[in-house]
């Protein structure tokens, strides 16, 4: 069903919603208490649940998770206007601004002929945005609430960016056996020290990160549609336990593995 409603329109009556849940008189007083900073986790939420509708490839949950980070924008925004910092109408001009900046190919006269090149010239303009606000180190600007295997692969393309980078994947293969073998030694000492192991881990996920640059894999995707996967087997070995009146406490491992096995098998005939 679309609406009737002009984009402005609903634009303006969303915003009428927002001030009458944060008006001191008849508002909402869970909204009314809330600043950036409680909020904040909100809206990262919400920006996962529209990666997850996006995974299930369904459009009627996209639509309402993307109305949920909206509104997320929107709280911001008037929280902001609260305080006399800027409003929504600010908000859209910025990122209007930025936009027909970072594609002079489209609002203005340059010529970008692929993907690319259009990749590497938007990573020309950031840079050239983070240098005119002092931005000094090529690290400077990557948020640290991001995921951190997102976080991860973003460090490496900047570095990347000014040559500190394996020529080939080949490197990243004997990084990734390095950071195992000390990980292991590690596990072998006579005191083994939670630290030191959870400082080779971190090494070695970061190394994975590099590998998922490196094979073009989008690394939270991917663990994501490897916790699907997972799931779906182990529910599909209780559920053959299940009917054969059985639990996966009381059937033990060999038998859980021998059907793990199986529906493995039967996956791949699909």
């Amino acid at each position: 069903m679309t609406s009737t409603k002009t984009n402005a329109g609903a634009i303006d009556e969303l915003l009428h919603v927002m001030r009458r849940l944060r008006a001191p008189e008849g508002g909402c007083p869970w909204d009314r208490e809330q600043s950036f900073e409680t909020i904040a986790p909100y809206t990262i939420e919400e920006a996962y649940e529209v990666a997850d509708a996006i995974e299930k490839k369904d459009k009627a949950a996209l639509k309402d998770e993307l109305g949920d980070l909206l509104f997320q924008v929107v709280y911001h925004a008037q929280m902001a206007e609260e305080d006399s910092a800027f409003a929504f109408a600010d908000v859209v001009d910025a990122i209007i601004v930025k936009m027909k900046r970072r594609h002079p190919h489209v609002f203005a006269e340059a010529q970008i002929v692929s993907a690319d090149a259009q990749t590497k010239a938007w990573e020309a303009h950031k840079a050239a945005e983070r240098a005119e606000a002092g931005i000094s180190s090529v690290l400077d600007g990557i948020p640290l609430a991001l995921p951190a295997l997102l976080r991860a692969v973003k460090l490496q393309k900047r570095m990347q960016r000014v040559g500190f980078d394996w020529p080939e994947i080949a490197g990243v293969f004997a990084k990734l056996q390095e950071e195992l073998s000390e990980l292991q030694a590690e596990l072998e000492v006579p005191q083994v020290s939670r630290e030191r192991i959870e400082d080779e881990f971190g090494d070695l996920l970061f190394v994975c990160a590099n590998l998922s640059r490196f094979l073009g894999v989008e690394p939270e995707t991917a663990l994501r549609r490897a916790n699907a996967k997972v799931e779906r087997r182990f529910r599909a070995v209780e559920a053959a336990l299940a009917a054969r009146g059985l639990t996966p406490e009381k059937a033990g491992l060999a038998e859980m593995d021998r059907l793990w096995d199986t529906v493995k098998k039967e996956e791949r005939l699909y």
